[in-house]
């Protein structure tokens, strides 16, 4: 679908023609096939390569800017994500996707000028809004994710019998989607903002400006919850460890409490003929002797605590 964007109305225009009269400025939102049958005024190759491409890119060529943005899916971040490419040059800003919900995603873009909920409209200013929408609600995505770490976190101190290390492992891999996805975010910012082909006004590198600072506060947070995970798992290796060592406390306290008494055992288990064999309480006297030596070695080890 080709949009007429002009002052602050937008009209549907039939998607027919190869090319767009040069004086109003249009909006494009395609599919990949209409992309390839409907060519922006892009070299073929580029074209092709940049929707083919499975990276965060920005390529500034002659005239025009192509970027090419992976998307996560929030919904389940170690799931395939989504490609959104786009194509801006001058009176011409060209969105191709690929899933549905992108095409809701960049289309909520068109319904907010529709509405005019976007002040001083231009093409730069929806390409903003639309990589303003990427992050706006992240802020209370990651701490949502925070509190399910501090959840995690907690259930570690009041169970000691459920393994937690493949929740810990999810929990990791999810971030490191997310770093990934905020960093090329933030380069791709970065690069708008130097502004190679001259397409953005200052006020629109002023915008793009705020996005790279958003994004980099955002990786930022990633961090630090990568650092709250791997922290999570310390503790959680270290009561594992703790209950490693009880268990090893105990079976050694077992072995000392029953050592004195292979000892006796085998004392008398060798073949020699010893007095007590013929004495009529010998029996009974060992018996007590070796309850005396399990008795007082369970006292020695309680009063130490080592059980």
């Amino acid at each position: 679908m080709i949009y007429d964007l002009a002052g602050n109305k937008i009209d549907s225009i039939d998607l027919i023609e190869n090319e767009l009269p040069v004086e109003v400025p249009y909006i494009g939102i395609l599919n990949k096939n209409e992309a390839e049958n409907w060519n922006p005024g892009i070299d073929i190759r580029i074209l092709k390569g940049c929707l083919n491409d499975s990276v965060s890119k920005f390529e500034s060529h002659d005239g025009f800017d192509c970027i090419n943005l992976m998307l996560p899916n929030k919904e389940n971040l170690l799931c395939k994500g989504s490609r959104i490419s786009i194509f801006f040059r001058k009176n011409l800003l060209v969105f191709i996707y690929n899933e549905l919900h992108d095409y809701e995603l960049i289309q909520s873009v068109i319904t907010k000028i529709v509405k005019k909920e976007i002040v001083n409209i231009s093409l730069e200013r929806v390409l903003f809004e639309f990589f303003d929408l990427l992050t706006v609600g992240d802020s209370l995505y990651l701490e949502n994710l925070e509190q399910e770490i501090a959840e995690l976190e907690e259930a570690l101190i009041t169970s000691k019998k459920k393994d937690y290390i493949k929740e810990i492992i999810t929990f990791r891999k999810q971030l490191l989607v997310l770093k990934r996805y905020y960093e090329q975010l933030f380069d791709l910012a970065e690069a708008m903002e130097e502004n190679e082909n001259g397409l953005l006004s200052h006020r629109a590198i002023r915008y793009f400006h705020f996005l790279t600072t958003r994004a980099d506060r955002l990786s930022d947070a990633i961090s630090n919850l990568r650092d709250y995970v791997s922290q999570v798992r310390e503790a959680y290796q270290t009561d594992v460890e703790i209950t490693q060592n009880n268990i090893m406390r105990l079976f050694t306290v077992i072995t000392a409490i029953f050592l004195p008494l292979t000892l006796i055992v085998g004392w008398y288990g060798m073949n020699f003929s010893m007095p007590e064999y013929l004495w009529a309480y010998g029996y009974p006297v060992v018996i007590i002797i070796c309850v005396t030596v399990a008795l007082s070695s369970i006292i020695y080890f309680k009063k130490h605590k080592w059980f």
